[in-house]
C-alpha cells in the first residue's frame, strides 16, 4: 500500500482494493488541492479545512461521525471526541476514525483537542499506524501527542500532521513538527510525500515518519 501526505490533515491511503482520503481541505489552506481520486473520504469534523469533500473527484462514499460505518468494503469505526479541552464548547466535536486496509490498522485523529480517557484508549488498542495532529493551538500539542502515542500498545508508525510548514506562512498559529520529533525516538525522514508499506514490513519498534507535503 502507498500513503501520501497531501498536506494539513489530508492523506491518501491507496490499498490493493480501495483508496481513502482523510479530511480534505478547502482553498483557504494553501497546499495542493486534495483533488486525488478516491473511493472513500473520511471527515473528522465540519470545519472547512477538513470537510471539503467536493474537491475530491468522482463520487466517493463519505464517512462522518461516531459509530460503525462500512464504505467500499472497509469497516470504519468513529470514536467520539472533542476539538478542545472543554468538551466541544470552543470548537465542537471531533471523530477519530480507525480502519484496516491490507492488514494494517490505522487511526486518523482529526483535530483532536484533548487527552484521551481509558475507554477511548481501549478502542485504539489494536492500532498500528496513526495520523495525529502535533501543532497545538487548534489541536493537541507536541507533548500531548507524544503522551497519547505512548499509550498505544501496538503502534509502529506515527505520521505527524496539522503542523506548520513553509506553505502555511508565519502567521498561521501552530508549531512546526520539530517540537514533536524532539520528544520522540526513531525519527525517519522519508524524503518524499509518499511511502509504501506492507503489514509484514512494519517496524519492530515505533517510528515517526516525516513526509513532505505533496
Amino acid at each position: 500500500m502507498k500513503i501520501t501526505w497531501i498536506g494539513h490533515s489530508c492523506f491518501l491511503i491507496e490499498g490493493k482494493d480501495v483508496k481513502v482520503i482523510t479530511d480534505p481541505y478547502d482553498e483557504h489552506i494553501p497546499y495542493r488541492a486534495p483533488s486525488f481520486p478516491a473511493d472513500v473520504v473520511t471527515v473528522s469534523h465540519e470545519h472547512s479545512d477538513h470537510n471539503a469533500v467536493d474537491r475530491v473527484p468522482g463520487s466517493p462514499e463519505v464517512v462522518r461521525g461516531p459509530g460503525e460505518h462500512t464504505a467500499h468494503g472497509v469497516k470504519f469505526t468513529g470514536i467520539a471526541t472533542f476539538h478542545d479541552e472543554e468538551r466541544g464548547k470552543k470548537r465542537g466535536e471531533n471523530t477519530i476514525f480507525t480502519f484496516a486496509i491490507d492488514g494494517i490498522v490505522f487511526a486518523h485523529f482529526g483535530d483532536l483537542g484533548h487527552m484521551l480517557n481509558a475507554e477511548q484508549l481501549a478502542r485504539l488498542a489494536d492500532v498500528e499506524a496513526v495520523m495525529i495532529p502535533v501543532g497545538g493551538y487548534f489541536t493537541i500539542d507536541a507533548a500531548q501527542a507524544a503522551g497519547i502515542v505512548a499509550q498505544l500498545p501496538h503502534v509502529k508508525v506515527i505520521l505527524p500532521m496539522h503542523y506548520k510548514t513553509d506553505v502555511l506562512g508565519a502567521d498561521f498559529p501552530i508549531d512546526s513538527v520539530d517540537k514533536f520529533t524532539s520528544q520522540m525516538q526513531n525519527i525517519v525522514e522519508i524524503g518524499s510525500a509518499e511511502v509504501s508499506i506492507t503489514a509484514g514490513d512494519l517496524p519492530v519498534h515505533p517510528e515517526v515518519w516525516i513526509l513532505h507535503y505533496a
